[in-house]
């Protein structure tokens, strides 16, 4: 009963049967002072009850009034908070709402300016992390280069040498020839060694003249037979995205993809990506353990470096689990288009 009262609706609903039951009370008091003349005793009666029916009526009909009117800013409110920044609600013909709208609408233009701003230096931020990776990667490879130079490189002529002699050797020492056989073994065991330790140190660059469709495309269903995972996959995008949204999206499947394989003993996976007219929707499902608490050391990392990958392009990310039921990762990022301000103004009275 407390919680009813406490809404706008049924509390003016209150007010108008009140009102009804006070003129209800006049009526039958000026009856019996003789001020009003009634003439039978069912006459009031049928009076007042119908003063009271039309003012719960009303009270009804002016409540649902003002109850839709909030209903489309709740409405609004909640596409905002699931990422939709270019919702509008736009005017209205009640003064007070029309006030409240308009100052929704103004701080949704700004909120929309403001997160734009961010997505663009979050990924210029991106862009330029990526030019130093690249730099990086060139140096990395100039030192491999020196160190194939100067390791394997150097087996290898040392195993030719050695093989080239080793028929001489054989033909006047055999015991000598048997030296050298082993010297060779030995050499060729460290050979290999060194170059399984030179190619695990490198990472293909799966986007390297793709985009994240076709990257996809090949990389997760590969990642799913290499960890025995079945896996689901479903892209739409409409247009191409920005270099740094596909990065980070592409470094947000990796982590959610890793975090499954490690933590979640799962067997099944599917992956949704798809463009809306305003913002790009990741989610990740899978049928794992879950969990009803983030946990704070196994797998916390992947989560919250996700949320910071999501955060740099102005996007959000929701998890939702529950033990026993699996683990769903979902990322909004907004997309901004230059010259748009906004989709179609939510009219009051839309049905919700």
């Amino acid at each position: 009963m407390r919680n009813i009262m406490k809404n706008t609706k049924w509390v003016l609903l209150f007010y108008f049967i009140l009102t009804g039951l006070l003129m209800s009370a006049v009526l039958v008091i000026g009856a019996d002072s003789g001020y009003l003349v009634v003439k039978g005793t069912w006459v009031w009666v049928y009076t007042s009850l119908g003063f009271l029916l039309l003012s719960i009526i009303i009270g009804y009909v002016a409540g649902q009034r003002i109850q839709r009117r909030v209903d489309v800013l709740e409405y609004n409110m909640l596409q905002v908070a699931k990422g939709n920044l270019s919702v509008r609600i736009g005017e209205c013909d009640d003064p007070t709402f029309a006030r409240l709208y308009h100052e929704f609408d103004n701080l949704m233009d700004a909120m929309e300016k403001k997160m734009m701003l961010l997505q663009r230096m979050g990924e210029q931020e991106v862009v330029e992390k990526e030019k130093a990776a690249e730099r990086a990667v060139l140096e990395e490879r100039r030192r491999m280069a020196r160190d194939l130079h100067d390791t394997v490189s150097q087996q290898l002529f040392a195993i030719h040498m050695s093989a080239s002699s080793l028929p001489k050797v054989l033909e006047r020492n055999a015991q000598q020839g048997q030296v050298v056989m082993d010297q060779l073994i030995f050499m060729s065991q460290m050979a290999q060694k060194q170059m399984r330790a030179l190619i695990a140190q490198l990472r293909p660059v799966e986007l390297e003249g793709k985009n994240l469709e076709d990257a996809l495309e090949v990389w997760f269903p590969d990642y799913c037979r290499q960890n025995a995972l079945k896996g689901m996959k479903e892209v739409e995008l409409q247009g191409k995205l920005s270099e740094a949204i596909e990065h980070q999206l592409f470094l947000i499947i990796q982590e959610a993809m890793a975090n499954i394989v490690k933590h979640a003993h799962a067997r099944l996976v599917s992956m949704s990506l798809r463009e809306e007219q305003r913002q790009v929707v990741l989610s990740i499902s899978d049928d794992g353990q879950g969990f009803n608490e983030v946990p704070h050391k196994t797998g916390s990392y992947g989560l919250s470096t996700m949320q910071e990958r999501a955060e740099k392009l102005g996007g959000k990310v929701e998890i939702i689990s529950r033990q026993g039921s699996g683990t769903t990762i979902r990322v909004h990022i907004p997309k901004f288009v230059e010259g748009m301000n906004g989709e179609q103004p939510q009219g009051e009275d839309e049905e919700q």
